[in-house]
């Protein structure tokens, strides 16, 4: 830690360097973000995603604001404001943003003290990811006692390792500690569409990790949880309201729905960062991103010569809409994985575990 994480860490030069996760898995290539611009297009390009990695790289951001303005405050509100706005449904982002803003409110050296506070609140966002994953992983162990089995078949959607919440992530996290402990677990990948998060990081990540694990078109899931082939399913979230209520990527509603009707327990692993609780009622308040029409248009692979191409599947005049997140409703929740313990999505029982009453 300190300074240096899985997916993201302050080179030599002080700089922030970042995977370029749109880059994987064909590639693997970092790039220096040097200036707030920089790091406002690294987050609405995708370049970096995942709810902890976006509020991990906007509290940096807060810092090479700083570089760019050293101690002009009001200038940094300005910068502070465009990195705050990039994305708007991960609220790690915007918890990211004010808590820096709040912790430079009175400082008299604005770069020194931002590098410090932004290094200090992604230290501790990753010893959250390593609660989460020791109380994930003793549900695990849980499941396969009941059962009686020796493997554990975990379904997930769209990326929540390393690659989106420094450093093990938090739906992958459970799994990684799993593996650690010897338990045979194998998960199954959905590919999420549109922008295949599943089918390239996920399992990009559990392919360096050796875990097993099979890519499903996203409409399999049913099927498998019908056939019983599915134990438990494990996502992360983009936002959590105060009720429980989950924001997730497109298409995690569906899966819980087929969880909820086939008796599979159905977890969401979140950091307390993830939590909104301005929000009482996520179904109607979360604000859902809408994307390009042209990432549902368009698909990105390498072809037989080695070449990373782009290919329209569509009609070129079909129009399509991609709204980029979904809402699951608590009631469909088995609880919620945080650094305090699991949590029943309910709104007394998050307020009592998290202070907020």
């Amino acid at each position: 830690m300190h300074g240096k994480y899985k997916a993201l860490w302050l080179n030599d030069d002080g700089f922030l360097e970042v995977i370029d996760q749109k880059k994987l898995p064909f590639e693997y290539e970092t790039i220096v973000l040097k200036t707030t611009d920089e790091i406002v297009l690294a987050i609405k390009d995708m370049t970096v995603r995942g709810a902890g990695v976006i509020g991990s790289v906007a509290a940096f951001g807060i810092y090479i604001a700083c570089l760019e303005n050293q101690n002009n405050y009001a200038d940094l509100l300005v910068k502070a404001k465009q990195i705050r706005e990039s994305r708007p449904t991960a609220v790690n982002l915007m918890w990211a943003v004010d808590k820096m803003l709040n912790l430079l409110k009175n400082s008299e050296n604005l770069v020194d003290d931002a590098k410090a506070y932004a290094i200090k609140l992604n230290d501790e966002e990753a010893l959250e990811s390593q609660k989460i994953a020791k109380y994930g992983c003793d549900i695990i162990e849980n499941i396969l006692k009941q059962k009686n089995k020796k493997t554990i078949n975990i379904l997930t959607h769209c990326n929540a390792g390393w690659l989106a919440v420094i450093d093990e992530g938090t739906a992958l996290a459970p799994i990684y500690e799993a593996k650690k402990r010897g338990i045979d677990v194998h998960v199954w990948v959905d590919e999420t569409r549109p922008r295949n998060q599943g089918a390239s990081l996920t399992a990009w990540e559990l392919t360096e990790s050796d875990v097993k694990h099979t890519i499903i078109a996203d409409n399999t899931g049913g099927h498998l949880m019908q056939s019983g082939m599915v134990d438990m399913v494990i996502t992360g979230a983009d936002r959590v309201s105060a009720n429980g209520d989950v924001a997730n990527k497109i298409g995690t509603y569906l899966k819980a729905l087929a969880a909820k009707d086939n008796d599979i327990p159905f977890y969401v692993a979140i950091p307390a960062s993830t939590f909104d609780f301005n929000i009482k009622d996520g179904v109607k308040d979360i604000p859902i991103e809408l994307r390009s029409e042209n990432e549902v248009k368009y698909i990105k692979g390498i072809d037989n010569n080695g070449v990373i191409r782009e290919v329209l599947i569509t009609p070129k005049d079909s129009p399509a809409v991609n709204y980029g997140f979904d809402v699951t409703p608590a009631r469909l929740v088995t609880g919620l994985i945080t650094n305090k313990g699991v949590c029943e999505a309910d709104f007394d029982k998050i307020q009592e575990k998290f202070n907020k009453q």
